[in-house]
């Protein structure tokens, strides 16, 4: 008889076993549930089904949407650009560079989004660190397209650089390292082997980048202003329309569920980017 015959059965418990929760978890299990579905709820109740083609196919929705789809897709491409290579630097530093980047990365992530703005007009407004230089040379940013781009960049670029990071530290570096020792140089070991191994991870960052540059609002607002078909995306669309002015109520409520539906559709992508999610 093998030794491997001879192992418990208790060191694999089955599925039944380990998907048991003590009875008193139920109660606050279902009221945390219900804190986050009731609200979206509340706000189907609210939306008036026959009008929603007309809400949401509307000029000025459509021009919010548009706009917001645009900026989101720049600001994302903008931060696969510079976020991968951040990410590999995080993740083949040092243990305390790899800390100082990744707090100083992360930072947009805990600061309330108004803050950003603020930050970004300290640098790039007109009397900010580079804005006086840039205005000097004709180029004006705060409050126009360009600004509501670096700004959802701004806030989402972390996203990105949190799911490569992770993605990276799972790979084992020694097919990278056979990869050298055949004679493949650093170029061709991250476009033939790194970028592969990472792919799952870069690909949900992406997405959940999108996502956020998609809604992103504090930023935006203090930064790029809310002007008609230059800044006004969607998130600023729904504030505008909840304080009366602009668009209307329903639809509000419209591009509210478009962005609820744009979230959903993130979460089933990232579950079947993950790996091992189709086992």
């Amino acid at each position: 008889m093998t030794q491997t015959s001879l192992q418990p059965p208790l060191l694999r418990p089955s599925r039944s076993v380990q998907g048991r929760l003590p009875a008193w978890l139920l109660v606050p299990a279902i009221i945390g549930a219900v804190l986050l579905v009731l609200p979206f709820i509340a706000l189907l109740t609210r939306l008036q089904w026959s009008e929603m083609v007309t809400a949401i196919t509307s000029p000025e929705a459509q021009q919010a949407l548009g706009l917001s789809l645009l900026t989101a897709t720049i600001a994302t491409l903008i931060c696969v650009v510079l976020g991968i290579p951040l990410a590999m630097l995080i993740a083949r530093a040092s243990n305390g560079l790899a800390a100082v980047l990744r707090t100083l990365t992360t930072l947009p992530l805990v600061l309330p989004p108004l803050v950003g703005g603020i930050a970004l007009l300290a640098l790039l407004g007109r009397n900010g660190l580079l804005g006086g230089t840039l205005a000097v040379l004709g180029m004006r940013i705060p409050f126009t397209t360009t600004a509501v781009v670096i700004a959802q960049a701004f806030v989402a670029l972390p996203f990105l650089v949190i799911s490569v990071e992770g993605s990276l530290r799972t790979i084992d570096t020694g097919h990278e390292r056979v990869a050298a020792s055949l004679g493949a140089s650093r170029m061709t070991v991250f476009r033939r082997v790194t970028l592969p191994l990472a792919a799952p991870g870069i690909l949900a960052g992406t997405v959940l980048c999108f996502a956020r540059a998609l809604g992103e609002f504090g930023a935006t607002a203090l930064f790029a202003g809310n002007a008609p078909g230059v800044t006004r995306t969607m998130p600023l669309a729904i504030y505008t329309a909840f304080n009366g002015a602009g668009v209307r109520e329903d639809t509000a409520i419209a591009l509210s569920l478009m962005l609820i539906l744009v979230a959903i559709a993130v979460l089933v992508l990232m579950r079947g980017w993950r790996p091992g999610a189709m086992r």
